[in-house]
């Protein structure tokens, strides 16, 4: 049987695009609905728009992949090529991954985006040293404290089970004699039903993500930090792309990035509106509260700086002078 030659030239052609087409996963730790998550989404369509192709990321919310404190290292050992990490999970490694979640330092929006701007050059230089790069960062909106039962300080804590999802969380928790117990996001509707939670600190999108409202029936907007996603990609998995590829991928992020900040404000106030909607109490701080927290806050702050010593000190000071 004779060969067709236009067949042949056609598999050719189709053998190269495929040969060509670098696919990427993306494990992320926030359910698809999540606007974190739905932001990695349309950032994996620009990159293919944008490369013609030639990458395709895909993306794998909810802990699907790996749970969030696994991620950051299965990115580093290329297990997965890029990924989305909560920048404070990993502050027991570095003090400088927990600046974003040191209470009452940056409480709103601009104030978050000027710490971030006064942080990145260390953060790139810190995930550049673990062959990391970072693609791009969002904020969470302001941190609340949600509660079973009224609270009129937070002294009133004490005993309950606590959520710590970091450092920064366990250290508050043990601060007001509250139980820490270790929770990541896509477990947490499980643990407030069973009982294994009864108080945490988070926004109220995560309140709304995990429908606490069933569970959990005030919510105290302490605003107290907001802290940051981050978005790394493994270095030599950036490498091996071509030049194009490589700028249609910084492009997508810094996308991404101006689309995510803004979106995370615009839901602020629409989260808090659902957690009232749903039966929630959404009040101001007491405040007895409010003075604790801030007490805290300065110890916490203090801490952070003999850790993080002259470098983040250094970030501090530029931050302040923004």
């Amino acid at each position: 049987m004779k060969s067709n030659p236009f067949v042949a030239l056609l598999l050719a052609g189709a053998m190269t695009v495929a040969s060509a087409q670098t696919k990427w996963d993306l494990p992320a730790a926030y359910p698809a609905s999540n606007f974190h998550s739905e932001n990695l989404v349309q950032f994996a369509k620009d990159v293919e728009k944008l490369s013609g192709g030639k990458l395709l990321i895909t993306v794998h919310p909810n802990a699907s992949l790996f749970k969030a404190p696994e991620i950051k290292r299965a990115v580093q050992g290329g297990q997965a090529q890029i990924g989305e990490i909560l920048i404070s999970n990993f502050a027991n490694e570095n003090p400088l991954f927990g600046i974003d979640v040191l209470p009452f330092i940056a409480t709103s929006y601009e104030a978050a985006r000027k710490l971030d701007r006064a942080s990145r050059p260390a953060l790139e230089k810190l995930l550049a040293s673990q062959g990391l790069r970072l693609l791009y960062t969002v904020p969470w909106p302001p941190q609340g404290l949600f509660a079973k039962k009224p609270l009129n300080s937070a002294s009133d804590l004490k005993g309950v089970k606590f959520r710590a999802y970091n450092p920064a969380t366990a250290k508050i928790a043990e601060m007001f004699g509250a139980q820490p117990v270790t929770i990541q996001a896509a477990e947490l509707s499980q643990a407030m039903a069973t009982g294994v939670v009864e108080s945490y600190i988070s926004s109220g999108a995560t309140g709304f993500d995990t429908k606490t409202f069933e569970h959990l029936k005030y919510f105290y907007d302490t605003q107290a930090w907001l802290p940051k996603n981050a978005v790394i990609v493994n270095q030599r998995a950036f490498d091996a792309l071509d030049k194009a590829t490589q700028e249609a991928l910084l492009k997508a992020a810094a996308e991404a990035e101006r689309r995510g900040w803004a979106v995370s404000q615009e839901k602020t106030k629409w989260y808090l509106d659902q957690l009232k909607a749903n039966g929630m109490n959404v009040l101001p701080p007491p405040a007895k509260m409010t003075e604790e927290f801030k007490k805290v806050g300065d110890v916490m702050v203090e801490d952070w700086l003999k850790k993080a010593g002259p470098e983040g000190q250094a970030i501090l000071d530029a931050y302040r002078k923004m």
